[in-house]
């Protein structure tokens, strides 16, 4: 009797893992050209029209959506590992050309140079923001922030009555 309550995993075709692994290399141009690349569109014709439908239902198949995810995670993984090994093997050489390099001390500051950029001793990012305010607005601010902090009747104590214009005169 076949098992026909079971949602059992189908096995993909040679065809469909080809198309699968072209489309996670990222080689290919698009999903048409892919599917030509894998499949035979020229006995009996095949018009772009029925390519671009057949090339989408295929990638749209659960098995080779599902494969192409496992292949591009695979490769990323593999892409970053190989990222890590070299940073690795450039910061081990700056090291050994800072401790053994050399007579010349133009190698070894040249080295610690390149070693302090790689682990960010030298960044010059510099952000400065201006906020040019007005004595109102800071004065408002100040009170908001007494009255946030629940010293609201304090708040009208701290606003001075001194008349600081020019033509005020000091006694």
């Amino acid at each position: 009797m076949p098992d026909m309550g079971k949602n059992k995993k189908q096995k993909l075709t040679t065809k469909q893992r080809k198309f699968a692994e072209l489309i996670a290399s990222g080689t290919m141009n698009n999903l048409s050209d892919t599917y030509r690349a894998v499949y035979d569109t020229t006995s009996g014709p095949m018009s772009n029209a029925s390519i671009r439908v057949e090339a989408s239902r295929l990638a749209a198949n659960p098995n080779v959506t599902l494969l192409v995810e496992q292949l591009t995670e695979r490769k990323v993984r593999a892409e970053l590992a190989v990222g890590l090994s070299d940073r690795d093997r450039v910061l081990t050489k700056l090291r050994t050309l800072l401790d053994d390099g050399e007579p010349s001390d133009a190698v070894k500051v040249a080295a610690a140079r390149l070693l302090g950029q790689s682990c960010g001793l030298f960044t010059t990012d510099i952000s400065i923001t201006n906020t040019n305010k007005d004595a109102d607005t800071i004065e408002a601010e100040l009170i908001a922030k007494l009255e946030s902090l629940g010293i609201s009747d304090k708040a009208q104590d701290i606003t001075p009555n001194v008349d600081i214009s020019e033509d005020a005169s000091v006694h």
